[in-house]
C-alpha cells in the first residue's frame, strides 16, 4: 500500500487549522491518502493531546524559529498556515512569521502551500483605509510568496460570524432588545463565513483540487454569502420569532465605536484599526466586490441561519 500523503496545518488546535484538521480527519476518502501533521507551539498541551488521540501527528514550532518550521514541513505534501496578528498586534511581526513561514516551505520543497491570505486594504482603498493592519500584512506576505515562486493559493476568510453573537448583536438596554451594531450602514455587504466548520470545507477542496487548471496562484474567497446588516437582523426575526419582535440595526457613529472599544482597555491605534476594517465594508469592500469561490466545494457552506441556531449564545431564544 503506498504512503499517505502528509498535510501539515499550522495553528492545529485554533479556529482555523482546526476546521482544517477536523476535514481532513473526517472525510473518509481523504482520510485513507492523507495523513495529517498538526503543528502548534506546544505539542504537549491538552488541546493538542486530543488531536494526537484522535491519530494526529503534533509537532512543535514557533513562527520565529526557520529551522523548526522547515522540519515541520518536511516531506509534507500540502501545508496550510495562518497567522494571528491580534496576538501581539505587531505588523512587522506578522509580516516576518508570514515570510519564515514560506521560506520555510521552499526549503523543505512542499508541493502546495496555502496561505490564509487576505487583500492589501491601503491599496485598494488608494490610502483612504490605511490602518487595517491585520489585512495588509497577509496581503505582503502573499506578494512575497508569489516572488519566492512557491506552488501557492491564496484562501480569503471572510467576516467570522463568531463576532456576532453576544459581541456585535447582543441585548441592550433599557428593554433588552436584540440589536446588532456596527459602524456601517444596513445596506453594507458583509461576507459571512463560518470560520470552525468552514474553513476545512475550503481549504480540502483547494487542496484535492490543486492540480485543476488555475489553482495554484488563485486567491478563493471564502463565505456563504455576502449579508448587509438588514439582511442579518432580518433573517434573526425569521429564525427566532419572539426575540425578533424588538429586534433591530443600530448604525454606531464612529467616535462612539472608538470609545466603546477605547472604553475596554483596547488601545486607541487598534480601536482605529477595527473601525477601519468595518468601514471597509461600505468603503472599498471587505473583498473589493470579489465574487464568493463556491465554484470549488464539495460541502455547503454554513448560512447565517444554522450558525444561529447553533450558537450557544442565542440558545434558549425562540
Amino acid at each position: 500500500m503506498a504512503s499517505k500523503k502528509i498535510i501539515s496545518v499550522f495553528g492545529a488546535t485554533g479556529k482555523q487549522g482546526g476546521s482544517v484538521v477536523r476535514a481532513f480527519l473526517n472525510d473518509s476518502k481523504l482520510k485513507s491518502g492523507w495523513a495529517v501533521r498538526g503543528v502548534s507551539r506546544n505539542a504537549a498541551s491538552d488541546s493538542s493531546k486530543e488531536l494526537k488521540a484522535q491519530g494526529v501527528e503534533m509537532v512543535s514550532a514557533d513562527f520565529n524559529d526557520k529551522s523548526a518550521l522547515v522540519h515541520a514541513m518536511e516531506e509534507s505534501s500540502a501545508v496550510f498556515a495562518a497567522t494571528n496578528y491580534w496576538e501581539k498586534m505587531d505588523m512587522k511581526l506578522e509580516i516576518q512569521q508570514g515570510k519564515n513561514l514560506a521560506d520555510a516551505a521552499k526549503e523543505a520543497g512542499v508541493n502546495h502551500f496555502v496561505w490564509s491570505s487576505l487583500l492589501n486594504i491601503n491599496k485598494l482603498t488608494n490610502g483612504k483605509l490605511p490602518n487595517v493592519y491585520h489585512f495588509d500584512s497577509k496581503a505582503m506576505v502573499e506578494d512575497y510568496i508569489r516572488e519566492l515562486g512557491i506552488p501557492a493559493t491564496f484562501f480569503m476568510p471572510g467576516f467570522f460570524m463568531s463576532n456576532i453573537p453576544g459581541g456585535m448583536m447582543r441585548q441592550v438596554p433599557p428593554n433588552n432588545a436584540w440589536t446588532f451594531a456596527l459602524p456601517v450602514p444596513e445596506t453594507a455587504p458583509i461576507p459571512m463565513f463560518d470560520s470552525e466548520d468552514d474553513t476545512g470545507k475550503w481549504v480540502k477542496a483547494i487542496v484535492q483540487k490543486r492540480d485543476q487548471p488555475g489553482m495554484l496562484g488563485r486567491q478563493v474567497y471564502a463565505a456563504s454569502a455576502y449579508m448587509t446588516p438588514k439582511d442579518i437582523v432580518e433573517a434573526f426575526k425569521r429564525t427566532f420569532p419572539e426575540a425578533g419582535k424588538t429586534a433591530g440595526f443600530f448604525s454606531v457613529p464612529h467616535e462612539q465605536f472608538l470609545k466603546m472599544l477605547t472604553g475596554t482597555g483596547m488601545p486607541q491605534f487598534a480601536a482605529e484599526e477595527l473601525l477601519e476594517n468595518m468601514r471597509l465594508m461600505d468603503e472599498g469592500g471587505y473583498f473589493g466586490g470579489k465574487e464568493l469561490t463556491h465554484d470549488i466545494l464539495d460541502d455547503k457552506p454554513t448560512t447565517w441561519e444554522e450558525y444561529m441556531k447553533k450558537s450557544p449564545v442565542f440558545k434558549d431564544l425562540k
